[in-house]
């Protein structure tokens, strides 16, 4: 008996955080894990997701390395906070360029591999500010929205084929961008920064952030065979903050 294809991963924003963690997860369920950021060190390649030649020229080489891209982790995102009245349109052209537009491309690019061998999964990491509202959020929360959106509309598209799309929204999770935000809330504020990390945790009804664990493990489940049923899906993780 042959035994069952070696899967080709491929995770952007895979240099810390939640990418690390979906990349570590994958390889040790057995796959070949390519791990992207926008800088390059050990066993990261470099790409900028948002910047289409430089997605079509990494992925070909990607491909060339590594073979066909079986799975698409679109991991990479960025945030920044601000009240509206004094957000720009700059800031929301960023957060569309790296949450929605980086994910677009990656997929379009990735997309080919996964219909010529007929099976694939691709995960958007989206967050709960894809589900939901939070203050001084506006750009990043539209972001996160739109590829809420996108995430449904290709699953649509993708429905008859073993290619199934889905999107991971967690909550506050312990990361360096959580850090960051509690940093800046804290600085805004005037509060401690204990303070203003446990404003944050306390979205969460469990009382904690998310860890980044967390959502590997549900990342791993989607790239399951046994998960293809499940398609076109923003599945919170969050402690119960959003109840779908």
């Amino acid at each position: 008996m042959s035994s069952p294809p070696l899967r080709h991963a491929v995770v952007t924003g895979a240099s810390r955080g939640i990418g690390a963690a979906i990349a570590f997860a994958l390889e040790a369920q057995g796959l070949r894990v390519t791990r992207l950021a926008r800088n390059a060190r050990d066993g990261i390649i470099a790409c900028d997701v948002t910047d289409a030649a430089a997605v079509s020229e990494t992925f070909a080489e990607i491909r060339r390395r590594h073979g066909a891209i079986d799975i698409l982790i679109n991991n990479a995102g960025r945030a920044v906070t601000a009240p509206f009245a004094t957000a720009s349109v700059d800031s929301l052209r960023q957060m569309l360029d790296v949450n929605l537009i980086g994910a677009w491309q990656c997929t379009q690019t990735a997309l080919p591999d996964m219909q010529a061998t007929g099976w694939g999964r691709i995960v958007n990491i989206a967050s709960t500010a894809g589900l939901t509202g939070y203050a001084y959020t506006a750009a990043y929360c539209a972001a996160k929205h739109a590829l809420v959106g996108f995430t449904r509309a290709l699953a649509r598209e993708l429905a008859r084929s073993e290619i199934t799309v889905n999107a991971l929204c967690p909550g506050f999770t312990d990361t360096d961008m959580v850090a960051g935000a509690a940093a800046q809330l804290a600085d805004r504020s005037g509060r401690s920064l204990q303070q203003a990390r446990q404003s944050l945790a306390a979205f969460n009804p469990q009382q904690r952030f998310v860890r980044s664990e967390e959502v590997a493990a549900a990342a791993v489940w989607l790239c399951q065979p046994e998960a293809a049923a499940v398609t076109g899906q923003a599945i919170s993780i969050s402690g119960g903050e959003i109840l779908t």
